[in-house]
């Protein structure tokens, strides 16, 4: 499906066109609606883009990088941990070494842990992102 971009910048998934009006789904809302096609243009923004666009940043980052419940439910305790040192981690839950740092991998990626200093080891602390990431799946 193409998208099209209002002339105040707004992004919609184009439905239907024809010689005078466009049907269009706001993707925040999900409301279809038709606007004059003098006040839309093509956007290459792809579709299913535009339609993620709908769920606000930190969840989005959340839901893309927690694949399990073991992952979620690492996330969600780093968030009420605070800075844990990785051998905390590996001893208080049943994940071994790489797929600790697998988990923590994904996060990193995702801006929802930065590496930190725990009792003068590596650790993981959690980024405001996850924290309002948690916050809002709660």
């Amino acid at each position: 499906m193409p998208t099209v971009r209002d002339d105040a910048g707004n992004r919609y998934i184009l439905l239907e066109r024809s010689a005078e009006s466009s049907r269009v789904r706001d993707p925040a809302t999900g409301e279809e609606r038709s606007l004059a096609n003098d006040r839309l243009a093509f956007a290459d923004d792809a579709a299913l883009d535009v339609a993620a666009s709908a769920v606000d940043d930190p969840i989005r980052r959340a839901v893309t990088a927690v694949h399990t419940d073991r992952a979620l439910g690492l996330l969600l305790e780093l968030v009420d941990r605070g800075p844990t040192s990785v051998r905390e981690l590996l001893d208080a839950y049943d994940l071994c070494e790489s797929d600790l740092h697998g988990l923590l991998t994904e996060f990193r990626a995702a801006g929802l842990v930065t590496e930190c200093r725990v009792y003068g080891e590596r650790g993981y602390e959690p980024t405001d992102v996850a924290t309002v990431a948690v916050d809002r799946l709660r």
